[in-house]
């Protein structure tokens, strides 16, 4: 197997040879930057599942010496409990897996409908690319070079109470042939496009809405009737407001998320297509946008929740960061400078947090 430390070499030396040619050095920092945590993240994978093995084969033997030191008609007793607790767990999955088809079922006829724009595959490298398909969907796939985003939407999506109605348009090409390598794509409850979504909904163009970061409409709420598209593009940086001038020339509304509302991001407030997806998600569920916010956009990438009356800051609730630990800022972040507006008397302030 290729080491985590073989494979980002190769990475970097296919990179400096081939795709770097297409990308500023500053993008090239951030992919190198994001492979050499994806390459952490994997080995870190790779030693859960040797330890899982360790586990498994030291149960085994525990279970061997239990049924070694009882007499037969105990023994028998045992497997029968054990075969019996195992058909249980097996027709819970089934059953619940049953459940999420059909919720996802359900959302195809009366769910709320969020477009995955996938038309700017033609302005992504093969890297780029790659690591869209995964955001669209597995928050649990691993490789040793990518983790799954179109991946991340569908898994989350189907964990839902009340499921979205999610499509992916524009949906050909090198773009498909990427997901169609996704194991199980094909049986995927989703509703999949080769054509553009102005063509697949050119007669509810009017509920149209698109989301970007750009616009200087905030959605305050969801419209049931409305149609929102996220745009599937990686590296928005090398095409800032690309999003904006499309839906501009197509005579689409726009709309972005009232992010600064209710926190004060350390970076750019331009998210990744499955926190978008993520967030929308979870404002359907709670109809809370800060509580939304809080649960999907990472410790790293915020400062501190602002007070819509005075612009004072929160204390910031404890959250899962998805690593299993509770999301503290680190000494880095508490010295960071951050910019709070105070809404009443329109005055913007620095506050070293």
């Amino acid at each position: 197997m290729e080491t985590t430390a073989n494979s980002l070499a190769k990475f970097e030396e296919n990179l400096s040879a081939g795709a770097a040619q297409a990308m500023s050095k500053n993008a090239q920092k951030r992919l190198l930057k994001q492979q050499r945590y994806e390459a952490k993240k994997a080995e870190k994978k790779a030693q859960m599942k040797e330890q899982k093995k360790k586990d498994l084969e030291r149960r085994r033997r525990e279970w061997q010496e239990k049924l070694s030191s009882v007499g037969e008609q105990e023994r028998e007793k045992l497997i029968k409990d054990r075969k019996d607790l195992r058909k249980q767990r097996m027709e819970k999955r089934s059953e619940e897996r049953g459940q999420k088809l059909a919720r996802l079922r359900e959302a195809t006829a009366n769910g709320q409908n969020v477009v995955i724009d996938l038309e700017f595959a033609h302005l992504m490298n093969p890297t780029e690319l790659h690591s869209l398909v995964q955001q669209v969907s597995s928050s649990f796939l691993f490789s040793i070079d990518y983790w799954y985003p179109i991946m991340y939407c569908y898994a989350i999506n189907g964990r839902c109470a009340s499921p979205a109605h999610i499509w992916l348009t524009g949906c050909s090409g090198e773009m498909q042939g990427q997901l169609q390598r996704i194991p199980g794509f094909e049986k995927w409850v989703i509703q999949k496009e080769d054509s553009p979504y102005k063509d697949v909904f050119r007669d509810r163009m009017e509920n149209l809405v698109y989301l970007t970061a750009d616009s200087e409409t905030l959605l305050d709420e969801l419209d049931s009737k409305a149609i929102y598209i996220v745009g599937g593009l990686v590296d928005r940086n090398r095409w800032k407001g690309i999003t904006m001038k499309k839906a501009k020339e197509q005579g689409i509304r726009t709309a972005k998320l009232p992010i600064g509302e209710y926190l004060k991001m350390s970076s750019s407030q331009v998210l990744t297509v499955n926190q978008v997806v993520e967030i929308l998600l979870k404002f359907m569920e709670s109809k809370d946008w800060k509580r939304a916010f809080f649960d999907v956009i990472p410790p790293r990438k915020r400062c501190e929740s602002v007070s819509e009356n005075d612009g004072r800051i929160l204390e910031k609730p404890e959250i899962d960061d998805g690593d299993g630990d509770e999301a503290k800022m680190n000494g880095q972040d508490l010295k960071r400078p951050c910019l709070l507006f105070n809404s009443e008397a329109g005055v913007t302030r620095n506050k070293l947090l």
